[in-house]
């Protein structure tokens, strides 16, 4: 029995990872229409930018300065890089040029810090269980939890009632008319696509603190947080997190049973849904729609 809750904590744990993940690549292609495939790549940015910035600014510090290092970084890929295929109206473009970015991100990481992985170390007092039965619940994977759920919350309310969520919303349902009102598409969109890297690289400073540091991570959260975002249902923020959530808890209590299968039964559930319910468990037709 210890097992099975030992291994779907690091499930969901897991599937912490996928939310935050699919909330930014949701965000992305809700607004921006980019099937942003250099997600992973962000996640990585940021992981590295924190590593490098903790023997200065110390953990809580690299914790800010790490996603906010990748949301500038996406700012500048989404003026020189992105912006220039808006206009053209096959997603293909986008999709080839993330992924170009991809593999280009992957290269100058392990370029700039070297192939082998990386420990990143977090302060020893989060090191320990909160509970001597429980011993796999550490007060850092409890503080995952945490600054995930402020964060859902926060974006929520930030969509919800600033005048920024509200243009991004609109702008999901009708870009045209928003901007015919007077409203600069382009930064909203730039804002917006800055947003979406800013959850993958707090994603990737989170998971570092568990997984390590090594250049291929964003590639193997990628993939599990797109199928976070068909499970949960394209265009609901809720459903992301959701599916990010389904998922990683699948996987955590498939592998106290069958190992082998922990990786697939995240594309089955993502079949089944597809069957079921094609447009996902809390689909809808516009964000928070």
């Amino acid at each position: 029995m210890q097992l099975l809750l030992f291994n779907a904590f690091n499930g969901l744990i897991q599937g912490v990872f996928y939310a935050l993940m699919a909330l930014g690549l949701a965000l992305i292609l809700s607004l921006n229409s980019v099937i942003n495939m250099a997600h992973g790549g962000f996640l990585v940015i940021g992981a590295y930018l924190a590593y490098t910035l903790a023997p200065y600014l110390g953990f809580w510090g690299a914790l800010v300065a790490g996603p906010l290092g990748a949301a500038v970084i996406g700012l500048v890929v989404e003026r020189f890089l992105v912006r220039p295929l808006y206009k053209r109206p096959d997603p293909l473009y986008t999709l080839l040029l993330t992924f170009g970015l991809a593999l280009i991100i992957e290269d100058l990481t392990r370029t700039i810090w070297g192939a082998q992985g990386l420990p990143f170390q977090i302060p020893d007092i989060l090191n320990s269980s909160v509970s001597s039965v429980l011993f796999f619940i550490t007060g850092y994977r409890v503080l995952v939890v945490g600054i995930t759920l402020l964060v859902v919350l926060g974006l929520w309310a930030m969509l919800r009632y600033t005048r920024l969520g509200i243009r991004i919303r609109a702008g999901t349902l009708d870009l045209e008319t928003v901007s015919s009102l007077g409203v600069n598409i382009y930064l909203l969109r730039a804002l917006n696509f800055a947003l979406g890297c800013l959850l993958a690289g707090l994603a990737g400073v989170l998971a570092a603190g568990i997984l390590g540091l090594t250049p291929p991570m964003g590639s193997s959260l990628i993939m599990p947080s797109f199928v976070a975002i068909i499970v949960g249902g394209v265009g609901s923020l809720v459903g992301a997190v959701l599916g990010g959530l389904i998922i990683g808890v699948a996987a955590g209590i498939t592998t106290t049973y069958y190992p082998a299968a922990s990786d697939a039964v995240i594309y089955l559930i993502m079949l089944v849904v597809l069957v079921l319910r094609p447009r996902g468990l809390l689909g809808q037709e516009g964000l928070f729609e």
